[in-house]
This record gives structure tokens, C-alpha cells and sequence, in this order.
């Protein structure tokens, strides 16, 4: 069953499909991204796939398909303080919640990629990788991964010495010894450091 299919078997029921991804959860710096999309029922966008299987270049040609061709679609943050506040898995359904509610459309069905949902009004349904099951998810997921990417390089402006542009904010070896040596910016999450030797 192709990604298309899936959701247009989810449509039997629900006609109205929003799909919902989060980006961001694992770095150790910058706010945790979701976005909520609603493709049309007869839309196919080739090539949208899990956004971590795909080459940025790919992904900011999608980005703008799927803009381009969704009937409604929002990308929401979370900030570093909600994540420290809340918790990084509480900080990603706010994300959600913020991004299906800004929307501005109704839907049937929230598709949401993993195995919690947000706390959003109507039928919600999570899918583990359901960004390699859903259309809808997946096209959500590359809008979220692509907003985060270019969030994380106006960053690498801001501190340049971290070399957000490379890792996105992940924990690579490269960014360890870089807050080693200039230790944590505004922008980092501290609970994610305290597992720094």
C-alpha cells in the first residue's frame, strides 16, 4: 500500500485528513518544530517520504509542493524554556496541538506520527512511523524537519562557534567539543547537557 493509499483508506471514514509531525526532538539546542497538513483527497506528491530518509535538497523541493498543494497546513514551535519546562515529550504535543489548531480548517482525523497524541479536539489517531504509512504525516514531517533546518541556520548566524548549519543542533562529536570549549548558548536545552562529560 503506497502512502497515498493508506490515507485514502483512512478517508473511507474520515474525509477529511490532517496529518502531523514534530522535528527537533532529539538536538541539545533550538525550539522542538511540528507541522499539521491537509492534502487534497486526490493529491500525489512524489517522493514524500519519513523527511529523515530524504536529501535536503529534496526535502526543500517538497516543502514547497506541499505548500503549494495542501488545502491548509501550519508549522508551530516550542521554545527551549517549554521544553526545560514541560519536558521535551510534553514541549513536542504543545508543538502539535499549536500547529492542528492553526489550521484555520476542520478536519475529520488527526493523524499524528508516533504513539502519543496531543490534546486537540475530534478523532485523533497515532501512528508509529507513520511518516513511512501516511501521506499526510509525511508531507507534515518534511515541512517540520525543512522549517527546523532553516530555523538552526539563522542560529549559526547568531553563534556562529557552534556550527548549528552542519548539525542542526544534534549531539555530533563536533558540537560536544564545541560547548566543551565555549560552553552552553541561550539557545541550548539544559537538561539535554547535563550527560556531558
Amino acid at each position: 500500500m503506497t502512502l497515498f493509499e493508506f490515507d485514502n483508506a483512512v478517508r473511507e471514514s474520515y474525509p477529511v485528513v490532517a496529518g502531523v509531525d514534530e522535528a527537533g526532538r532529539g538536538p541539545l539546542a533550538g525550539d522542538v518544530f511540528a507541522a499539521a497538513v491537509i492534502l487534497p483527497p486526490d493529491c500525489v506528491i512524489e517522493g514524500v517520504n519519513d523527511s529523515k530518509k530524504l536529501t535536503a535538497k529534496k526535502r526543500e523541493l517538497l516543502f514547497d509542493e506541499i505548500i503549494l498543494k495542501a488545502e491548509a497546513y501550519c508549522i508551530s514551535t516550542a521554545s527551549v524554556e517549554e521544553i526545560e519546562r514541560l519536558n521535551i515529550l510534553n514541549a513536542a504535543m504543545l508543538a502539535m496541538k499549536r500547529a492542528i489548531e492553526g489550521l484555520g480548517a476542520d478536519y475529520d482525523i488527526a493523524l499524528i506520527d508516533g504513539n502519543k497524541t496531543p490534546d486537540v479536539k475530534g478523532e485523533v489517531r497515532a501512528i508509529v512511523k507513520g511518516d513511512a504509512s501516511s501521506q499526510s504525516i509525511a508531507a507534515a514531517s518534511v515541512l517540520a524537519k525543512v522549517a527546523r533546518d532553516r530555523y538552526m541556520q539563522k542560529l549559526d548566524e547568531e553563534y556562529p562557534e557552534y556550527l548549528f548549519a552542519k548539525h542542526k543542533g544534534y549531539g555530533t562529536r563536533q558540537h560536544y567539543e564545541m560547548l566543551r570549549k565555549y560552553g552552553p548558548s541561550p539557545v541550548h536545552r539544559p537538561s539535554f547537557l547535563k550527560k556531558m562529560h
